[in-house]
């Protein structure tokens, strides 16, 4: 059995209240007997070095491993730099983990300069192929937008555009158990590509359907987070709470 934790959308900003939510949610998960904790994006409000620092704090600290990707609020060079110590190079940053007999893909699915996403030829070169050498290992594939609509229109209208060429890629590859994602700040199911999409809630806030009173954005909701539990069998089941 691999258990993992997933958070999202911490959005650090210097500020004390989202480092707090984002410092309850680690203090949980430090705590407990996990096999990695994912991140999926939007690490940063604005994506610069300070807040980098803030976040290298809180997230990399952890006792266990901690998998990033980047979301559409950060920018590739100080990610780079305040994360991953690498040179501040413009490309995608995409990541391969092989962690409790699984390969977690970490992709980039961000648009320099746009708030939605898109993954690239050279992402999806790369995806395919990360997933063609590890074939008899259970998969998850994970980035910050969510590649089809969840109902949500404000943040539907920048979600990850171009799916039908994940979807290609993913179906060449029956290893893949789930697709992980962000950016919706909500807690959602649903599927793509035949197999479950799981989209972690936000941390730093979380937002509304349009059928729900007091408007798009609940700032007073306490964070949440995702545990994702792969039994021997391959069967996955996601638990979500709240801290």
């Amino acid at each position: 059995m691999i258990v993992f934790a997933q958070l999202s959308d911490t959005h650090l900003d210097q500020s004390d209240t989202r480092a707090d939510r984002t410092a309850r949610v680690m203090d949980r998960l430090n705590a407990l007997p996990l096999d990695a904790v994912l991140v999926t994006g939007d690490i940063a409000d604005h994506g610069e070095p300070a807040e980098y620092a803030q976040a290298r704090k809180l997230l990399l600290g952890s006792p266990h491993p901690v998998l990033l990707c980047p979301g559409n609020h950060d920018v590739r060079g100080p990610y780079r730099e305040g994360l991953l110590d690498e040179p501040p190079l413009p490309g995608p940053v995409n990541r391969l983990h092989r962690i409790a007999g699984a390969t977690f893909a970490m992709c980039d699915s961000t648009v320099p300069g746009e708030d939605h996403g898109f993954l690239d030829d050279d992402t999806l070169a790369w995806l395919d192929r990360q997933l063609a050498g590890n074939p008899g290992e259970p998969a998850f594939v994970c980035f910050h937008h969510p590649p089809v609509p969840l109902g949500i229109p404000y943040v539907d209208e920048i979600r990850q555009f171009g799916a039908e060429r994940l979807a290609a890629v993913i179906a060449r590859h029956p290893q893949v158990v789930a697709v992980l994602c962000g950016h919706h700040h909500t807690a959602a199911a649903t599927t793509f590509a035949g197999r479950p999409l799981l989209v972690s809630p936000g941390v730093a806030s979380t937002l509304r359907l349009p059928i729900e009173d007091g408007g798009v954005a609940d700032h007073d909701a306490p964070p949440g987070l995702a545990f994702h539990v792969l039994a021997g069998d391959g069967r996955l089941t996601t638990h979500y709470r709240t801290v």
